[in-house]
């Protein structure tokens, strides 16, 4: 096996190729042949699934420094190395089926990075950094240990496709409505007892799987006609409001005609400080409590029937899908679309059917 190794990366050498495939090959280090000289500074796909590797070589990218894709599938890598970070036109990276307890912050420096799987590891957190991946289209999470998703997710505006499933994850940070690319979502088997209010809302997301989440109760109106998996979820439809965001403080209802004096502030300084016409330029609230900083620029949803922005407080409608045209869709669960609405008026006007 090690001179059938040796001819194979001898061979890739001197006729410079560009793809090298060592998967099968027992491997438990990192070949030395290939990080030996100049390395291979032609080579642009390297395939390394099915050994035994637990780590990687910290002069990877000075000695392969034009890898594009990079295959680590089903190997047993517990960390990899700061210097992954240095692998600046890497595109694809899979990392799926090891054994990594953690990922580096330096992930978040391949900047032209597309596709990152890392499903079936023993991941419980994801650096911040990651966010600092716009060129980002897949992200695949699956079969970790995650208890959260970072709030800096939102900043990978060419994510399409985000899987999750089988995490622990009991809620997901309502920033993820802003991936205006997103185009499928699964978060299958979690913990969730709550999903934003806005998730939906953006037409570019068709697909959206939150299958054997127990204790989720209802789904907002927004994904009524989109693809949803929802088969093993919670059947209680009086509670479909379990779990609400810390920021509702106030739940209304069709007998509510007045919304209350804190929510009109909000909603006048975010119509203040994102229509406020060109060239006026205003100080921004800094006396405001960050966690109303914050959902000044991440609103709590946005009204299902008008679009008005709300914060503190919502108008839930229920309508249970045994009663929709997807009934007989979804035949395995009786959960139920909440409508979110920012006024009784529109509580009493919104219309499932549009």
């Amino acid at each position: 096996m090690a001179t059938e190794l040796h001819e194979t990366i001898f061979m890739a050498k001197q006729e410079r190729h560009k793809n090298l495939f060592l998967n099968y090959k027992n491997l438990n280090i990192f070949p030395v042949e290939l990080l030996k000289d100049e390395g291979l500074q032609f080579l642009e796909r390297l395939y390394m699934k099915r050994n035994s590797l637990t780590t990687l070589p910290d002069n990877l990218a000075q000695k392969l420094p034009n890898l594009i894709e990079l295959y680590l599938h089903s190997n047993n890598i517990v960390i990899i190395p700061e210097a992954i970070g240095n692998l600046a036109r890497l595109q694809s990276l899979d990392l799926s089926n090891n054994a990594l307890q953690m990922l580096c912050p330096e992930i978040g420096r391949l900047r032209s990075l597309r596709h990152l799987r890392l499903s079936n590891n023993q991941l419980k957190c994801l650096p911040p950094e990651i966010g600092d991946l716009q060129d980002l289209e897949t992200l695949d999470l699956a079969m970790n240990q995650l208890m959260s998703l970072p709030d800096r997710l939102h900043r990978c505006l060419s994510l399409q496709n985000l899987t999750v499933d089988h995490n622990l994850l009991s809620h997901v940070p309502r920033q993820l409505c802003w991936l205006h690319r997103l185009n499928q979502l699964s978060m299958a088997a979690n913990r969730l007892t709550f999903l934003p209010l806005d998730l939906g809302r953006s037409r570019e997301l068709q697909f959206v799987f939150v299958d054997n989440n127990v204790d989720l109760k209802g789904l907002p109106s927004y994904l009524y006609n989109k693809v949803i998996g929802c088969s093993g979820m919670g059947e209680v439809l009086t509670e479909a409001l379990v779990g609400l965001p810390a920021e509702v403080k106030v739940i209304g209802s069709q007998t509510d005609n007045v919304v209350p004096l804190e929510e009109l502030a909000m909603r006048t300084m975010h119509r203040i400080y994102h229509h406020r016409p060109a060239g006026l330029n205003l100080l921004p609230p800094i006396i405001l409590p960050k966690s109303l900083l914050d959902l000044l620029q991440f609103p709590l949803g946005h009204c299902h029937r008008c679009s008005q922005a709300m914060f503190t407080i919502i108008y839930p409608k229920l309508f249970p899908l045994r009663d929709t045209a997807l009934a007989g869709v979804h035949r395995r669960t009786t959960v139920s679309f909440v409508a979110y609405c920012c006024s009784s008026r529109c509580l009493r006007t919104f219309d499932l059917q549009g």
